[in-house]
């Protein structure tokens, strides 16, 4: 081979060489930077979940109020909120637990005063609804009963605490419950929520008005104190 080519073949086998590392620096490159991309799609991925989840879960549209305990009446009375979170409420409360029909308010917020949470729905809810909700409402310290002319599909209430839900599979149904039942507000934490009044309002409404001297006496419910709690006066 003559001095000329064998330099020929020297330049040739160096360019292609070069040009395979070249290759190979591209590769690379095009490599880390797509790992890089997908990297920064999965974090922001898990951020966008993060803060959706969070969002979701959030508590922020809780509705507050200042309602004072112990204020007891015998009759029926005009609440503010719908349904009620608060305020003058039957000296009996509600037996806590599961009801088919509507409940009387001013039974529901004196359980409410004990700490129990009170989750109200709209009559026509579907079936499999309900059902969530009764799971949640068959621990301590609950109520669940359907309510006309509710504000929204389903309603959980506690002592000055209410937030309005579009189903009953809402995440912040359970968060509420956890949040606010026995909550720090509650003006008779740890009373019972054990009682003898289980009726609901067909079967025995609040009057509207306190009976007369020479009207017989209205069958108004009465609940047994405990001995772990004592109504108060």
């Amino acid at each position: 081979m003559s001095k000329d080519k064998a330099q020929a073949r020297r330049e040739t086998l160096a360019r292609m060489r070069a040009e395979q590392k070249a290759k190979e620096r591209k590769t690379a490159l095009m490599m880390w930077g797509g790992g890089g991309l997908v990297i920064l799609l999965l974090v922001g991925l898990v951020g966008f979940y993060l803060v959706d989840q969070a969002g979701k879960t959030s508590l922020d549209a809780v509705t507050s109020a200042k309602y004072p305990g112990s204020l007891h009446v015998q009759t029926k009375v005009s609440y503010k909120e719908n349904p009620p979170m608060g305020g003058e409420h039957h000296p009996a409360w509600q037996n806590c637990g599961i009801y088919d029909a509507p409940i009387n308010n001013e039974n529901a917020v004196h359980s409410m005063e004990h700490g129990a949470v009170w989750i109200t729905y709209q009559p026509d809810l579907p079936k499999d609804q309900v059902d969530v909700l009764k799971e949640l409402a068959s621990k301590d310290y609950m109520l669940l009963s359907p309510y006309p002319g509710l504000p929204a599909k389903v309603v959980v209430s506690a002592w000055n605490k209410q937030l309005k839900l579009e189903g009953a599979d809402d995440p912040r149904l359970p968060k509420f419950i956890a949040k606010f039942k026995q909550g720090p507000e509650t003006p008779e934490l740890g009373a019972s929520c054990d009682s003898d009044v289980t009726t609901t309002t067909a079967e025995q409404p609040i009057p509207t008005a306190s009976p007369s001297p020479s009207d017989p006496p209205h069958a108004t419910p009465t609940a047994i104190p405990s001995p772990s709690a004592t109504p108060t006066s």
